[in-house]
């Protein structure tokens, strides 16, 4: 026996309406094309599906388990059908995301908020992305967007400029380097060095500072949270540097210094890796002007 999703339809809306008639407007199909339909569907059966002498027109046994197979199947091909348009439209997708910046959660959650408000249909997931080589899996589609600072030159693949930020020196304001106005690479001899536990060659203090200066350390100390980083500088455990926007509020209190690397400082560029096909996906748009706001938001702060 061939069933088809129109089978399954015509036995709902004839139930539902109660003859053949109705049920035909409501197919926007003919009365006799809906007979000749039913028909053909009892020959495939063997069985009557209606019992034709009654009024409103009702289903046989037979029918009323075609009924309840029309009422388990169509509404999950109506979801399908609805989950399909809303990707054609634009209003529905999946936003998988990877972050090569581990101070980037917090500026990111906010920015995360206000996105689900704005389209709820979206599936948004967050993957670290120091834990894997982010920008490859973008190109593979496991991730639809990188966080990231390193803007690289490949095939199908667009770099969005969200915001510039500087790399800043942060001590216990009883610290010797505390006296000093700006911090050099040789400042970081003989000291302990806090910082997240990252991968060394993608943390601004060494890409940018003390490997080139070919300067080391005399400790390094990994710590997960920004929280508990900051709290070990102002207990003189050790110094670090972070993004200006993180320390935005610890530059306020006596417990701290933030001081420029370089006579000059540092400046770093965070910038949003797409695929060239996403990046005019209203959602993608989206995310990225919620984005550099909420960056300013950070900055101005």
């Amino acid at each position: 026996m061939h069933i088809e999703f129109r089978h399954l339809r015509t036995i709902k809306a004839i139930h539902e309406n109660g003859g053949l008639a109705k049920a035909a407007d409501q197919l926007h199909i003919t009365q006799s094309a809906l007979s000749h339909q039913i028909k053909g569907l009892e020959d495939q059966a063997g069985v009557e599906l209606f019992v034709r002498r009654s009024k409103p027109m009702k289903l046989s046994a037979a029918g009323f388990r075609l009924l309840r197979l029309a009422e388990k199947i169509l509404p999950e091909i109506d979801a399908m059908q609805a989950e399909f348009s809303g990707l054609r439209d634009g209003k529905s997708g999946r936003l998988h995301i990877a972050i090569e910046c581990h101070a980037c959660f917090e500026w990111l959650f906010p920015v995360l908020e206000a996105f689900r408000k704005l389209w709820p249909d979206v599936d948004v997931d967050i993957k670290p992305g120091l834990a894997f080589d982010a920008l490859p899996a973008l190109q593979k589609e496991e991730v639809d967007l990188v966080v990231s600072s390193d803007p690289e030159d490949l095939k199908g693949v667009e770099f969005s400029h969200l915001f510039d930020y500087a790399p800043v020196f942060v001590s216990s304001s009883q610290h010797p380097l505390a006296q000093k106005p700006y911090i050099d690479a040789e400042d970081f001899r003989g000291q302990t060095l806090i910082t997240y536990p990252v991968d060394r060659a993608r943390l601004d203090i060494f890409s940018q500072l003390l490997t080139p200066a070919k300067v080391e350390p005399a400790a390094i100390r990994q710590v997960e949270l920004t929280a508990v980083i900051l709290l070990l500088v102002a207990s003189n455990r050790g110094i670090s540097v972070l993004p200006d926007w993180v320390v935005r509020e610890v530059k306020y209190s006596s417990d701290y210094v933030t001081r420029p690397l370089s006579e000059t400082g540092l400046t770093r560029q965070l910038f949003a890796a797409t695929r060239d096909e996403d990046i005019t996906k209203p959602y993608m748009l989206d995310l990225i002007r919620l984005a550099k706001e909420e960056a300013a938001k950070l900055q101005n702060a």
